[in-house]
């Protein structure tokens, strides 16, 4: 739906929405072989995100809460994909570093325990998945962009062309793939002029792009490790799906020492399941939770992970 226009169109999604939801929920119990007076409580994401689409979420679980006498318990989307490599086996333990790095969100993250996180650094302009998608469709690539750019890159050679490692000597723990972005754009531009842009520069394009965006997200992990003192990386978010940053960071981290802890590919892009096992860890630590339902459409489109505390 969102392909034609080569990025997500939020009136579109939040109608969408609507159209879905509720036959996905009738499926999802059916095949699971569940009811809905079977649950204890109902998560959904407050935010941060697209209004519309938020409002959609909220106030269908704010209507089941109300129909089934159920705690509705709001989760940020961040804390979700944080706490999804504990779904992983092995699980990290707490404290550990966190790299965030979805289409819309580049960030490392200290996490001392469920609720307490401090921000290190994020990125200043475009999030690396949204360097990917604008890359490749500078590349002729269709929407959503950065799988269809990583599996081109599988075929190119990296070292053909040369792009920028953007803010690898920075000196503090931020992100910037704006510039990355600008440069490669330069790079496709010129080489279609010349007539020279053909199938392998394309994919060697890809490899360099994909090499740059590792490299630094590498990079500053392994800074974030040094400053912080602290031994674990969790990676979560989309990119974290990607396969040359997992092989490159897995062999950066455990040259040092760290163990690198990544969640189930499936469970790496936007999922029902990272939301609710946040939920879940939250209602564990603070049971009253499920005396306090909350029904209100009370969205967050923007919503700081760090304001959010347990208890």
């Amino acid at each position: 739906m969102h392909a034609a226009y080569g990025g997500v169109v939020p009136e579109l999604a939040s109608r969408d929405h609507i159209r879905r939801l509720v036959p996905l929920i009738e499926s999802v119990f059916k095949e699971g072989g569940r009811s809905l007076c079977e649950i204890d409580a109902i998560a959904v994401t407050h935010g941060p995100g697209l209004g519309g689409a938020l409002l959609v979420g909220s106030s269908v679980a704010a209507g089941l809460g109300a129909a089934l006498g159920k705690p509705v318990i709001g989760v940020h989307h961040l804390e979700g994909h944080l706490l999804s490599p504990l779904l992983s086996r092995p699980r990290p333990d707490f404290p550990f570093v966190a790299l965030l790095v979805s289409g819309g969100h580049t960030q490392l993250m200290a996490v001392e325990r469920l609720g307490q996180y401090q921000l290190l650094g994020e990125t200043v302009d475009d999030a690396a998945g949204e360097a990917f998608d604008k890359t490749a469709s500078l590349l002729g690539l269709s929407y959503p962009g950065g799988p269809a750019l990583s599996k081109l890159a599988e075929t190119g050679n990296p070292g053909r062309f040369k792009l920028p490692r953007p803010m690898v000597a920075s000196g503090d723990l931020d992100f910037s793939f704006s510039g990355l972005k600008t440069a490669a754009m330069t790079l496709i531009r010129k080489a279609e002029a010349n007539s020279t842009f053909d199938v392998q520069s394309r994919a060697d394009v890809a490899a360099e792009f994909q090499a740059a965006v590792v490299d630094v997200l590498v990079t500053k992990s392994l800074a974030a490790l040094k400053s912080t003192g602290l031994t674990r990386l969790v990676v979560s978010g989309g990119v974290g799906a990607n396969k040359s940053l997992r092989e490159k960071l897995t062999r950066a981290v455990r040259r040092r020492g760290v163990a690198v802890f990544y969640p189930p590919m499936e469970l790496c892009t936007d999922n029902g399941a990272m939301i609710a096992f946040a939920a879940a860890m939250r209602l564990a630590e603070d049971p009253a939770l499920l005396e306090n339902s909350d029904i209100s459409f009370n969205i967050k489109p923007r919503w700081a992970l760090e304001e959010i505390s347990v208890g």
